[in-house]
């Protein structure tokens, strides 16, 4: 197969559903998803691809193709993100793959490209991702925004009864309180993803039917908070843990704790980026880290103007000098000022104020407040003068990202 002859016939387009089955065999080959663990989870091949077609309704998925054949593949989500409390557009990038045969001809480059102007177009100034290759997602642009923390406590080390107003009732999965939790906790935790249908048919896409919910209802009956959790081997496993005030915290480990003679130990994932350790008696548990969800900003200046800065005194301007790999449209000098009433004005072009050269994932990280200014320009991924890391120190709220989703 010569490559004159392989470029003429290659050919980019939308995927539709009649696409359905090219687009699961491809997804199946890139991750050697196996007819057993298919069946071990419950599912068949036929089943997974119908329940893939409602992925390509609701997204909008790109890909090559040579002749009929699909080659290489990927898909946004339309979706909204808490950005420092104001709900960001965001494209949520997923089925991203290429047949071996298509690889290194920079396909899956130009898809991403095409991908990434489309979400300009739909003002999506975000893009996310759950990575498999952190190095090659970093090439184009994405940096990592949030952490997963896997903690493991020994039955004789699970609080003990706290007195609470309230108190715990599992419901089936499909319960309207629990949405009404998460809608809530999603409006107030920076990094939460909206959840709507789609959301949260990918949140329960390969475990409806193993977990179990659980949700506290304070003195005056409303849902403060939810567990989602299954038991098995005698292992308590928390899948999410979400509360909106302290008293909801404390109640549903009043519940988990209630399984103390069925259990040897409980294993939960966190996503606050903070050590469950220092909120139980005994601190003396396992907890593990591992990066979880990178982002990238798609439209640095939707992006910004958008961006709820912390401004309590007016501050010098800045001048950002951006690179970025794929979006043309974010790279070069920008000045970044205040109105009097704290207005965000931001000039393509402009060249005035503190100089901050960076590239889009450095900035992407930075404003996400994962990483903070004084600390990108110590490992040298800042290249600012004290001036300006103290001003970026000051207008960028304090608050690590929580993301819980997966897609």
């Amino acid at each position: 197969m010569r490559q004159g002859r392989l470029g003429d016939r290659l050919q980019m387009r939308e995927l539709t559903t009649e696409d359905t089955a090219q687009y699961n065999a491809l997804l199946r080959y890139a991750f050697q998803v196996t007819d057993g663990e298919l069946a071990s989870l419950g599912w068949n091949e036929k089943e997974m691809e119908r329940s893939k077609k409602p992925v390509l309704k609701k997204s909008q998925s790109f890909g090559w193709f040579d002749g009929d054949k699909i080659a290489s593949q990927i898909s946004v989500y339309p979706m909204q993100v808490n950005i420092f409390g104001t709900m960001y557009k965001m494209g949520g990038v997923t089925g991203v793959a290429t047949y071996p045969e298509y690889m290194n001809r920079g396909l899956m480059s130009k898809l991403m490209e095409h991908a990434l102007k489309n979400m300009r177009e739909n003002h999506q100034s975000i893009s996310m991702l759950y990575p498999y290759l952190i190095p090659y997602y970093r090439k184009k642009g994405w940096e990592i925004v949030s952490d997963k923390m896997t903690y493991t406590i020994k039955d004789t080390q699970l609080p003990k009864h706290y007195k609470v107003g309230g108190m715990v009732e599992r419901k089936g999965i499909d319960s309207e309180d629990m949405r009404k939790v998460h809608d809530a906790f999603s409006y107030k935790r920076h990094g939460a993803l909206k959840r709507n249908d789609l959301e949260w048919e990918e949140y329960w896409r390969w475990e409806a039917d193993d977990v179990l919910v659980a949700v506290y209802y304070d003195a005056s009956e409303e849902p403060t908070g939810y567990l989602v959790y299954y038991i098995s081997n005698d292992v308590f496993r928390i899948k999410e843990l979400v509360y909106l005030n302290q008293e909801a915290r404390h109640g549903l480990w009043n519940y988990i704790s209630a399984h103390f003679s069925m259990i040897d130990k409980v294993v939960g994932n966190n996503y606050t980026n903070e050590p469950m350790a220092f909120l139980l008696e005994d601190s003396e548990i396992q907890e593990e880290i591992e990066p979880y969800m990178m982002a990238r900003i798609v439209d640095f200046e939707e992006f910004i103007k958008q961006y709820p800065f912390d401004i309590i005194s007016i501050h010098d301007d800045l001048h950002f000098v951006i690179d970025d790999p794929l979006m043309e449209c974010n790279c070069g000098d920008f000045s970044l000022t205040w109105d009097k009433e704290g207005n965000t004005i931001l000039t393509r072009g402009g060249t005035c104020g503190e100089l901050v050269r960076c590239n889009i994932q450095t900035l992407t990280t930075m404003f996400f407040g994962y990483r903070r200014p004084t600390y990108l320009k110590r490992v040298e991924r800042l290249d600012a003068g004290d001036t300006a890391v103290r001003i970026l120190e000051d207008i960028i709220p304090v608050e690590q990202p929580y993301f819980s989703d997966y897609f």
